[in-house]
């Protein structure tokens, strides 16, 4: 960003609740402009998280048919994008819910009522370098106008962050906020792999200085290479 470190935070925030109220207010698309707010800074406070529509539906006060027309308004706006479970598992007792994660970090933390600063990435660098990755895997299928992402998880706790299923080949993605990356770092992802033999390519996006392989089909690669 190009703005003055202690602009950023008040230009993001006049985003949100200009912009944002500008456009759904025009369309009326919110009835209620003050539970909507108290969604949005919940729905900031939670992206990247596997969504919980009823804990969220108690909290803000709203239904969840309510919450989830709120979510999707946010897609509609390209606020946001959802990120669904992957669903070409032979496993059962997978999740079903999806994660959503804003467009961007700046406008997530505006949402949620606070500023961009560095300090509050240090106190959790792993979510906000897992959302970051994330999104810029996103905004590349979208420029491309082909592939689907989503994530992977067990309900008794295997996980793997992304699977990026393109035309010709399915990728498997965990992101690890360390610079030297260890196959036990990626516990979700050596077992995803075995079960599911169709997908080959499986990738550690990490801090690491130059791509280094763990196993045969696990590389570890480093950000800026996403």
């Amino acid at each position: 960003m190009l703005l003055n470190e202690e602009d950023r935070g008040p230009i993001l925030r006049s985003y949100v609740t200009v912009h944002l109220e500008e456009e759904i207010r025009r369309e009326a698309l919110v009835k209620d402009w003050g539970a909507f707010v108290n969604f949005l800074r919940l729905a900031g406070r939670e992206s990247g998280q596997i969504t919980n529509f009823a804990a969220i539906s108690r909290e803000v006060g709203l239904s969840q048919p309510t919450v989830k027309s709120y979510y999707r308004l946010l897609e509609d706006m390209f606020i946001g994008f959802t990120v669904p479970v992957f669903s070409k598992s032979p496993r059962r007792h997978l999740l079903s819910t999806p994660r959503f994660l804003f467009a961007d970090l700046g406008i997530q933390h505006a949402a949620c009522g606070v500023s961009p600063d560095a300090n509050l990435v240090r106190a959790n660098p792993g979510r906000y370098f897992e959302s970051w990755v994330g999104i810029e895997i996103w905004k590349r299928l979208q420029y491309a106008g082909a592939g689907t992402l989503s994530y992977y998880r067990t309900k008794d706790g295997a996980e793997v962050d992304y699977i990026v299923e393109l035309q010709d080949r399915t990728i498997a993605i965990e992101v690890k906020w360390t610079d030297r990356p260890l196959l036990q770092d990626v516990s979700g992802l050596v077992p995803f792999l075995r079960d599911h033999p169709h997908v080959r390519e499986g990738y550690v996006v990490c801090r690491c200085p130059r791509p280094a392989r763990l196993n045969r089909s696990i590389v570890a690669v480093p950000w800026h290479h996403v």
